[in-house]
């Protein structure tokens, strides 16, 4: 019997074991799933399969470019906080998830990215369904391992911005 091969952003293993996620397979996979609703729900799945703490919190990519990204978070009490509003963490989650589908659309094949550090603000309460945003434009080639900055913010219903994220990648070279 063959075994089929399902849809997948993972090219293989580093040099530790650790998957990686082809940035090429990334904005393919969005290219030929995202224009309809059921692609992308399928789209949203293999998110969550690939990233499954981000996954958690159910966001949904709504756009992806290379560069940009935008991502909903709705409301629901699976992401709750005591105060009856989307909890922090939920929202530094989604920031840094849609922060890094933008820059990681935007990279060659052969660079691969790791979060450094992150700083995260917090604005106003949030509730209700979210847009998330995130535009960049990361290095086209490295040579050597380089900082680089993304930020992206987190929107509610009435356009206020809720929360917004600046994030710092380490982009290097894959490892042969």
């Amino acid at each position: 019997m063959t075994r089929v091969k399902g849809p997948t952003m993972y090219p293989g293993r580093d040099e530790t074991g650790e998957k990686i996620v082809n940035n090429d397979r990334l904005l393919r996979a969005w290219r030929s799933l995202g224009g309809n609703p059921l692609g992308r729900w399928v789209f949203n799945r293999i998110v969550g399969f690939a990233v499954p703490y981000s996954g958690s919190t159910g966001p949904r990519v709504q756009e992806l470019s290379p560069g940009k990204a935008r991502v909903h978070l709705r409301d629901r009490r699976r992401v709750r906080n005591h105060l009856s509003s989307i909890h922090a963490i939920a929202l530094a989650n989604v920031l840094e998830l849609t922060s890094g589908l933008a820059m990681m659309a935007a990279l060659s094949p052969d660079v691969r990215g790791i979060v450094a550090s992150l700083e995260v603000h917090y604005h106003k309460k949030a509730r209700g369904l979210l847009e998330v945003t995130s535009e960049c434009q990361p290095p086209s080639s490295l040579i050597e391992n380089t900082e680089f900055l993304a930020t992206a913010e987190a929107r509610d219903a009435s356009g206020d911005v809720v929360s917004s994220i600046s994030v710092t990648w380490i982009l290097g070279p894959t490892k042969k």
